[in-house]
């Protein structure tokens, strides 16, 4: 709708008293026009392909089997029957090394736990211990962040676990708001070559007719406006008898 076309309705609009029927009727008709939106869910199997024309070329929808470990993970050493060697809580380090009792600093990361785990227990048994047992857990994956902005309901960083995927980031958001313009998400993610930007129909993505990119750490998503929605909102929102779009 045009400015002039839009002013011309106010003006027409401000002169009608609408009945509590109308107004339900139009409530309706609103509810109706959100629900449109949305795309159906067909059964079957998911789109997991890239769309090129979108930039999605670099992003995947496979989640890997194994992890490896990155800087600013959050661990646990456990040397079973030796307490006084193990490590309640370790941060591995920018360099991507632990410091072990007794045998100094280890590289952790760029490793799985198993490989991690088998490390130990062959510095330990080379010098110190007679099969050395041991644990290694992740208490958290602190090395995965995720920005979130734009309209969402709560933007910030966020931390998520590996194999989270990009509507799992926008989850920890607490969603899009009701005027996000759900077809306009970009993906920011930095790569070797420069920052790498692809655009996801969300729309889409929940009905499953978009891959789903399993998101990788330092990844940043954003939301689109409807900024059309935006208006037509604060000028229902300014109508003593559209008060109730206000909890929409």
């Amino acid at each position: 709708m045009g400015e002039m076309a839009m002013t011309k309705f106010m003006t027409g609009f401000m002169t009608w008293r609408p009945q509590a029927s109308q107004l339900a009727t139009c409530a309706a008709a609103f509810a109706l026009a959100g629900c449109a939106a949305q795309a159906p869910i067909e059964p079957g199997i998911a789109v997991t392909t890239p769309s090129a024309a979108m930039g999605q070329t670099e992003y995947i929808s496979a989640v890997g089997s194994t992890y490896q470990l990155r800087p600013a993970d959050k661990l646990s050493v456990t040397v079973f029957r030796e307490a006084e060697l193990s490590l309640p809580e370790v941060v591995i380090s920018a360099e991507g090394r632990i410091s072990v009792p007794l045998v100094g600093p280890v590289q952790a990361a760029g490793m799985t736990v198993e490989q991690l785990e088998t490390r130990i227990e062959e510095l330990f048994d080379a010098r110190y211990l007679r099969s050395p047992d041991v644990a290694v857990n992740i208490l958290s994956y602190a090395s995965h962040v995720v920005t979130v902005e734009g309209s969402v309901e709560k933007q910030g960083m966020y931390e998520f676990r590996p194999g989270t995927r990009l509507s799992g980031g926008i989850a920890l958001a607490s969603g899009p708001t009701r005027v996000a313009d759900v077809r306009e998400v970009a993906v920011f993610r930095q790569s070797g070559n420069g920052t790498l930007i692809a655009k996801f129909d969300y729309a889409q993505v929940r009905s499953g007719a978009m891959m789903d990119p399993v998101l990788q750490p330092g990844d940043r998503i954003v939301v689109g406006t409807d900024n059309l929605s935006q208006t037509w909102q604060d000028f229902l929102r300014a109508l003593p008898a559209f008060g109730m779009f206000s909890q929409f």
